[in-house]
């Protein structure tokens, strides 16, 4: 049944024919303390509450709490109880999930879903991102690594930046000789170490004729309001022999 639901809550399950669960804001980012609100809208599911899941980067989905439009108090998964987490109904299909005084363990991603009769599935809302961050968060500390020699051979080639944080969540741009670089871009989703921090890894496909005039490339990572770049060039880096 888990395996079952890490499947659907990666792939979000849409059925032809299914009710469409609408989630938002689709992000929401808070200092610790604050509240967080997201919405979810089940369609034309009215017989029935919805379930939702905290998933954070390759972690197993946990569910949270369910609640139905005519029950007075939510039910909940194990680990997760009132006053911190709730829920409210606005109507027979809106639904709110609410968490107070967040702190940074809470940065995840929270999926609403709903059992549709009509198609014997559950149906899953694209989520909502919360990203929470504190004044005393620190940045992330980036490694950023230059093309092999291998790769520079063939005229193409690419850097290689790995950014380590205390929360699964980030932004991660590239700049080339000062300016966005908008292709060429791919970037991992974070992964928990043992240290209990999270790693990102984002590759930038560069051609060698670039490498070659010298021009200096930008990892910058966005952490809520804490920022980290790291910068590299031909001549910063050890010629391989």
């Amino acid at each position: 049944m888990l395996g079952t639901l890490c499947t659907l809550i990666t792939a979000l399950t849409c059925v032809s024919g299914a009710t469409v669960v609408t989630q938002k804001p689709p992000v929401v980012t808070l200092r610790r303390g604050e509240t967080a609100t997201m919405d979810c809208n089940l369609g034309t599911v009215t017989k029935s509450g919805p379930r939702w899941y905290k998933q954070i980067p390759e972690g197993v989905p946990q569910f949270v709490l369910k609640l139905y439009h005519t029950e007075s108090a939510p039910t909940y998964g194990s680990g997760f109880s009132a006053p911190k987490f709730t829920s409210t109904h606005q109507s027979e299909s809106d639904y709110r999930l609410i968490i107070n005084n967040v702190e940074e363990g809470d940065s995840a991603v929270y999926h609403c879903a709903i059992w549709d009769s009509s198609v014997t599935e559950y149906v899953f809302g694209q989520g909502t991102k919360l990203i929470v961050t504190s004044s005393s968060l620190p940045p992330p500390v980036l490694t950023l690594f230059p093309p092999s020699s291998a790769e520079l051979q063939s005229n193409k080639a690419s850097l290689v930046c790995l950014s380590s944080q205390s929360v699964p969540f980030a932004d991660v741009s590239w700049l080339a000789g000062g300016s966005p670089v908008s292709s060429g871009i791919s970037t991992s989703t974070a992964v928990q170490q043992p240290d209990q921090t999270f790693q990102i890894s984002s590759f930038l496909a560069i051609q060698t004729s670039d490498w070659n005039m010298e021009k200096v490339y930008t990892c910058k990572v966005s952490l809520g309001s804490q920022t980290a770049e790291k910068n590299i060039n031909k001549s910063d880096c050890p010629t391989e022999e």
